[in-house]
């Protein structure tokens, strides 16, 4: 391994400043990661994305950590968290995929062109098969924001999926059908 050492012999590293980490934090993090790390590798299925998801998840769990410790349930917010991040980079995964794939009536293509609240809400209802109280609490909206979510993906893949077919041929005069 190689140091980037300067030419007066002082390093970069060690001279940069270190953000400090509470011991607590440490700990929580050394107790629980594996059991994250778990339930991310089930949901993501690949121990890179599953690593990716719960680094955010205590980057953001580090962030807010002086708030959670205030919480009457420490474990039940960081789950929270944990779940919300996990679910987070599967729908953006689900995302890439679905930009890779064709369909025949355009489905596909429309769904990536929703916005990403509309895009979660109508894939957690209608591929995850989620409840909308669930959905609005991962969303952190009201159950009726998420109806309006839903009601306007479908109106707005239905203008980008039908429109081809429904649109009548103009003809030009003398054109016969």
């Amino acid at each position: 391994m190689t140091e980037d050492v300067r030419t007066d012999g002082s390093s970069p590293v060690a001279d940069a400043d270190v953000i400090p980490i509470p011991l607590d934090f440490q700990a929580h993090y050394l107790t629980h990661q594996e059991a994250f790390h778990d339930y991310a590798l089930v949901y993501l299925g690949t121990n890179e994305a599953a690593e990716e998801a719960i680094h955010r998840a205590f980057l953001e769990i580090l962030l807010h950590w002086d708030a959670l410790l205030e919480e009457s349930n420490l474990q039940q917010q960081v789950w929270a968290i944990v779940r919300r991040v996990v679910i987070s980079q599967s729908l953006i995964g689900f995302r890439k995929r679905i930009a890779r794939m064709d369909s025949h009536v355009g489905l596909f293509a429309a769904l990536i062109k929703l916005t990403p609240r509309q895009f979660d809400a109508v894939v957690m209802r209608y591929v995850l098969k989620c409840d909308t109280r669930r959905i609005s609490w991962y969303m952190g909206i009201t159950d009726s924001t998420v109806d309006y979510h839903c009601r306007k993906a479908k109106e707005r893949l239905g203008a980008d999926i039908f429109r081809p077919y429904s649109e009548p041929k103009t003809r030009t005069k003398g054109q016969h059908p």
